[in-house]
């Protein structure tokens, strides 16, 4: 629990909740600069989860709903969650929340369940362009969980498999389907896991690459969403473009602190 006993009443406090596809991440903040408490449930819109994720990050913080300033939402599912004072885009959220991180960035890629994005920022941390692959789950952790299902390994175990690899095997589509019969064509040939695992990451890196490209890298780049945590996938992406990429501790949550930050803008807007 965090250290906030007797700061309740001086201390004011914003939380972001960030409903993907897949997870539902929450974040609070107090005065727009202090991360007071964070959550991850790994189910998304209409679930349980952005209930559940909600009532944990209050719990780990010991604060309740009232003592928040503005609450805002945003991802896939924002426009459901019925106690949110306001809702923006998950584009403006990632771009905010990785300025606060890392001042210096520019370029983000985002790999969430269900899409990726690959973003260009200012100097001053504003969206100035992005592109987009939310029409097919290739490049994207709904692709990941995929291959891993039928690889019969545990999604987690992705990384370390693929660092193992000796021989990378190509997968060639980068259409979930097709790339789930080659997958299956090589398993009947008696081809390792390991190396199989090593051209998904690979496949994942084109597709996810081709997007980057077409918006163009302007250093520094991070990778955030839930498939940042594969550092196989980020390692592909760098071979991919032959740029340097770095992710942090917050990757998952990089869209709910965003909506954190913004719930503490509008707060102090109310206030003027």
């Amino acid at each position: 629990m965090s250290e906030i006993a007797g700061t309740a009443v001086s201390r004011k406090y914003s939380m972001g909740v960030d409903i993907g596809s897949t997870a539902s991440k929450c974040i609070i903040m107090a005065e727009g600069k202090e991360i007071v408490a964070k959550s991850l449930i790994d189910v998304g819109a209409g679930t349980s989860g952005p209930d559940r994720v909600i009532a944990a990050v209050l719990k780990d913080s010991g604060l309740k709903l009232e003592d928040m300033t503005h609450i805002m939402s945003t991802g896939y599912g924002r426009h459901s969650l019925e106690i949110a004072h306001s809702e923006m885009s998950e584009l403006s959220c990632h771009a905010r929340g990785a300025y606060f991180q890392h001042p210096a960035v520019r370029t983000i890629i985002d790999i969430g369940g269900q899409d990726a994005k690959v973003m260009r920022i200012d100097e001053n941390g504003i969206l100035e362009n992005f592109v987009m692959n939310d029409k097919c789950a290739a490049g994207t952790g709904r692709f990941l969980d995929v291959m891993a299902r039928v690889l019969e390994v545990k999604l987690d175990d992705l990384e370390k498999l693929s660092a193992e690899s000796q021989n990378e095997v190509r997968i060639s589509s980068t259409c979930t389907v097709f790339a789930e019969s080659e997958v299956i064509s090589q398993l009947a040939r008696n081809t390792h896991k390991r190396d199989i695992i090593k051209g998904i990451h690979r496949a994942v890196a084109s597709r996810v690459g081709a997007l980057a490209r077409r918006i163009g890298l302007v250093d520094d780049v991070m990778m955030t969403g839930g498939v940042a945590l594969n550092d196989g996938v980020r390692l592909a992406l760098e071979e991919e473009l032959e740029h340097d990429i770095f992710t942090t501790e917050l990757a998952q949550y990089n869209g709910a602190l965003g909506a954190a930050l913004f719930a503490w803008q509008r707060s102090k807007k109310k206030e003027i």
